[in-house]
């Protein structure tokens, strides 16, 4: 299996509704052909969430942090 960084960890707060937001730490690589969005907690790195990304799905940084947003505000909601 390899594995490659497309994004090092970056630190990022994340607006959630009615003014509240949650700090976050995310990277994105890749494992073999399938690329992954990987989110922790950045004061004790406690894992969050993983999200597979769909086939070719190669972003750019602001469209990662929109993306972590959909991702937090359905992991909370759970």
């Amino acid at each position: 299996m390899s594995r490659a960084t497309i994004q090092e960890w970056t630190e990022s707060a994340v607006p959630l509704k009615f003014d509240q937001h949650r700090d976050v730490r995310y990277t994105v690589y890749s494992e073999d052909e399938t690329c992954f969005l990987e989110l922790r907690a950045p004061e004790d790195d406690t894992h969050i969430h993983t999200l597979e990304l769909p086939a070719g799905m190669k972003l750019d940084r602001m469209s990662y942090e929109v993306l972590l947003r959909y991702v937090l505000l359905d992991v909370v909601a759970a």
